[in-house]
């Protein structure tokens, strides 16, 4: 059940991310590039939010947990000996077990 509850509040605070970060970019864009460039129009939110998945597409921003962070720690685990994996997969579960007693 907590589980659950914590995913969707992750997805609710996701959604409402993008959609301040829609907003911001619309702000942004409304104030300071229609004042730099006479002939520019101002643009609406949908129009924002276009932008930002396109910055993303081209610019490969908003990483999340994959990246490069991943792979560092997968150095880490290859670089483990067997009696050492297994000491960690053991502090792991027993994190897990004094979590799910609370």
């Amino acid at each position: 059940m907590r589980y659950g509850l914590r995913c969707f509040g992750k997805a609710l605070l996701a959604v409402a991310a993008v959609a301040v970060l829609g907003w911001l970019v619309m702000a942004l864009w409304n104030t300071v590039i229609t004042t730099v460039f006479v002939d520019a129009r101002s643009i609406d939110y949908l129009h924002a939010l276009g932008l930002l998945i396109l910055s993303r597409i081209l610019f490969g921003g908003f990483r999340g947990r994959g990246g490069c962070g991943g792979r560092r720690h997968w150095r880490k685990w290859e670089a483990m000996t067997p009696e050492e994996r297994e000491q960690f997969k053991q502090s792991k579960l027993s994190r897990r077990g004094q979590r799910s007693e609370e």
